[in-house]
């Protein structure tokens, strides 16, 4: 779609280890991504995001660092892998190619972009990535543990980059003013970054639950892509 994916593809072909790394990788496509392009105003959200993370790591703010460290790789992972398949021509779940395919729509401001990958990001793949945490440092997604007070220890930070960002991103995706009344404003309203990511918590429960039935847990999964989907769809009409 834009004449620069072949690069970014370049840069995803490297599978992060660290939160070091995943903020390079995101640095390389916030670099590379012109201002017309919707995947960069997610992509610039989810930077500040992940540099947030970093920074509070770094001072030791978590009970279980590792963990965090380990879930934060594990959800960026999945970002990476949904735009690799998408620009190299396969199909990602349908909640990111809803973003993916309306990355050059002009009428759409760039608030809605950054909401749809948030959306596409925490209502689908957040419950993926602490299940797969959890399986890789043996532990359990426990409601009423340390590794859950730590996941939401993050909320507030979250929640208030997010509501930066829809004061900074509500312009059209060109960079022009919105119209005064539009359904905008509405719809970004709605969004909340702490029941979506509680919501995803009590997901990851449900998909911990059926690990010994794969299928049961694939269809689960699918279940949330399409509800994501859904509301993908919502965030991205176009604004009058």
């Amino acid at each position: 779609m834009f004449s620069y994916d072949p690069s970014i593809l370049g840069s995803l072909q490297v599978v992060p280890q660290s939160v070091p790394e995943v903020v390079r990788i995101l640095e390389t496509i916030d670099a590379t991504c012109i201002e017309a392009d919707g995947l960069k105003w997610f992509n610039w959200l989810y930077l500040q995001v992940t540099q947030a993370v970093a920074a509070q790591l770094a001072a030791g703010r978590f009970a279980d660092s590792a963990w965090m460290a380990a879930l934060d790789v594990e959800f960026a992972s999945l970002y990476f892998s949904a735009a690799r398949l998408s620009l190299s021509g396969r199909q990602p779940p349908d909640c990111w190619q809803v973003l993916f395919a309306a990355r050059a729509c002009a009428p759409i401001a760039r608030i809605q972009f950054a909401l749809a990958g948030i959306n596409a990001h925490i209502n689908h793949d957040l419950a993926e990535a602490i299940v797969s945490t959890c399986r890789i440092t043996n532990t359990a997604p426990d409601h009423d543990g340390p590794h859950y007070r730590d996941y939401t220890a993050l909320n507030a930070t979250l929640d208030s980059l997010v509501e930066s960002a829809k004061a900074a991103l509500n312009v059209r995706l060109p960079g022009d003013a919105l119209p005064p009344v539009s359904h905008l404003e509405e719809t970004i309203a709605a969004w909340n970054v702490c029941a979506a990511r509680e919501s995803a918590w009590r997901n990851a429960e449900c998909v911990w639950q059926l690990r010994s039935m794969p299928s049961l847990a694939a269809s689960f999964l699918d279940v949330l892509d399409g509800t994501a989907a859904v509301i993908g769809k919502t965030l991205l009409v176009p604004v009058p």
